[in-house]
């Protein structure tokens, strides 16, 4: 089960952090801190697998991939394969290059609705139910065409006069 999805910036800013366990906000704070330390100070040449023990308990992983300014990060437990996390990552960013055309940090912070229902759509309460960007696309679309078609539907009536019978 995926524990949490986390986009960090790199000078610590969460610009996306989904627990999919219980965690009070001083402690999802606390998490993102740690974590943040610990990605920043490593190499880049290291493994992007690591153990996420001593944040989220036992029996946890943490893989992370660094494209420009952002740090993805999804933490899981032995139920996942690290190698599909890391695909996983992949799918996430290359459904928002899709989404933002060439995503970038301000789109996140200016579009966080429409990260998280990419992030919805790709991850559900802990468990994969995505794994084709083209398929997520899809949907992000369709959603996109819903929230248009309802912004242009008028809730008033065009005269005054039809109020009258």
């Amino acid at each position: 089960m995926i524990r949490s999805v986390m986009v960090i910036n790199t000078q610590g800013k969460p610009r996306l952090a989904k627990f999919y366990d219980v965690q009070p906000p001083e402690k999802q704070q606390d998490l993102i801190r740690n974590i943040y330390a610990v990605l920043s100070s490593r190499a880049e040449n290291v493994s992007n697998f690591m153990d996420a023990e001593p944040f989220f308990g036992p029996d946890t992983r943490l893989v992370y991939k660094h494209f420009a300014t952002l740090y993805f990060v999804f933490v899981f437990d032995s139920s996942e394969n690290e190698l599909a996390m890391l695909d996983l990552i992949q799918v996430f960013v290359e459904t928002l290059d899709k989404c933002f055309r060439d995503v970038c940090e301000l789109d996140i912070v200016f579009n966080h609705s429409k990260m998280h229902t990419i992030l919805d759509e790709i991850v559900f309460g802990g468990l994969v139910l995505e794994t084709s960007s083209t398929e997520v696309m899809k949907v992000v679309e369709e959603i996109s065409k819903l929230e248009t078609a309802s912004n242009s539907i008028s809730l008033v009536p065009k005269s005054v006069s039809s109020w009258r019978s």
